[in-house]
């Protein structure tokens, strides 16, 4: 087993089998960019409270940004050995650097480290996922314009209702994620992300990070990150990993929606729109098929991201205060979610652009004269001055004869 950050108090090794099944390494291994973040701050606080000195603590810095830089070119690997992201990189540090490195943990909890990894992983990914819903709304807007005074048939019920013009059925998903984009947004600004709370109880070296938070944050736009204010729920909250599910939540919504809509759409029975081929598979059988299998896992990926957020619901009812290992596996649904919702939105985003309407098919289902009943029945009214309901009667049995 690799070292950890605990263990003084321990007389015997920790069982094998447990240890496999409680270290979290295997997934929060994704927090490491932010974990580091944690420590540059963390130690510059040190050295302001003349904890470690100017030296040690850019000794520290320079190995912990050995490893930031190691991340960001993707040949970071973490040992499968290792607890959690945290002691992984501790004992990253001290390879580097030596027994130094076991001054970086002075005076926090990984109670505190993992409360700021998670906060700064949402801040950074649901920033990413406004961007990549602005793409797609530029992708609708651009078929939108493609196809501007294109008429097609509009569905109440899954039936026949309206002629509608396709912009104004693309526009209504534009309206959805337009509604996203403003929730995330509102996310990413109303995020408080803070450090120094210790395990609980706050830290002796509170006062010293303010200077310390001040010189990470130097050229990092758009980022905010306090001293702790109530330390207690600083590290026994998850409101803000419910909130951020809770939108992705809705994106999905809106994702299966708009899947399920251009699945149906693109069968032989309706034929209204071309799915482009590369967004779709064949049959290892059926030489003909053209299977829309993106938009469909689109689909089945809803069921996933609704129980991840049940998951943290679950898990956070009724937690006593204040951290319990519980909230260990609020980071597999978290992740989850993101994951699946960014990859969904950046390939619905290039299906958009690349669909195309089947006009002949499309043409052909508005010749239905029953598409203009509607119109028919109000033409009566102001004609012949009758009510609605007479006029609606009207053409109602008119239709039924031709039945």
């Amino acid at each position: 087993m690799a070292k950890k950050l605990w263990g003084g108090r321990f007389k015997k090794e920790t069982d094998k089998e447990f240890f496999e099944f409680q270290k979290s390494i295997q997934y929060d291994y994704k927090l490491a960019e932010f974990d580091i973040a944690h420590s540059l701050i963390h130690t510059s606080a040190l050295a302001n409270a003349k904890i470690i000195s100017g030296k040690e603590k850019s000794k520290l810095h320079k190995a912990l940004k050995k490893i930031e830089s190691d991340i960001k070119k993707g040949i970071y690997h973490y040992d499968a050995q290792a607890e959690d992201i945290h002691t992984d990189i501790q004992n990253k540090v001290q390879n580097l650097i030596g027994s130094l490195a076991l001054k970086m943990h002075t005076l926090r909890s990984r109670n505190d480290q993992v409360a700021f990894d998670e906060k700064m992983y949402c801040h950074f990914n649901a920033g990413k996922i406004a961007q990549f819903l602005q793409d797609l709304i530029l992708s609708v807007r651009l078929l939108k314009s493609k196809y501007k005074n294109v008429k097609i048939v509009g569905y109440t019920h899954t039936q026949r209702a309206q002629k509608v013009l396709f912009s104004d059925y693309l526009g209504a998903y534009e309206c959805m994620f337009e509604r996203d984009k403003k929730k995330i947004e509102a996310f990413v600004k109303g995020l408080d992300i803070h450090i120094g709370a210790g395990a609980l109880a706050g830290s002796s070296i509170a006062g010293n990070y303010a200077s310390a938070i001040k010189e990470y944050l130097k050229g990092k736009k758009g980022l905010k990150i306090q001293i702790s204010v109530n330390t207690l729920d600083d590290v026994s909250s998850r409101d803000f990993i419910i909130d951020l599910l809770n939108i992705l939540i809705l994106i999905q919504l809106h994702l299966s929606r708009l899947a399920e809509d251009m699945i149906l759409y693109s069968t032989k029975e309706f034929n209204f729109i071309n799915l482009p081929e590369e967004f779709c598979t064949g049959s290892s059988l059926m030489p003909h098929k053209k299977n829309p299998d993106f938009l469909e896992l689109v689909r089945g990926y809803t069921g996933r991201v609704y129980g991840n957020l049940s998951a943290i619901l679950t898990m956070m009812k009724g937690l006593p205060l204040t951290y319990n290992r519980d909230m260990q596996l609020d980071k597999e649904p978290l992740f989850s979610s993101v994951e699946i919702v960014s990859s969904e939105l950046k390939i619905m985003a290039n299906l958009i652009k690349a669909l195309e309407l089947n006009m002949t098919a499309i043409e052909q289902a508005l010749e239905d004269e029953e598409l203009d009943a509607v119109e028919e029945a109000e033409e009566m009214v102001r004609e012949h001055g009758i009510s609605f309901s007479r006029a609606h009667e009207i053409v109602g049995k008119r239709i039924a004869r031709k039945k």
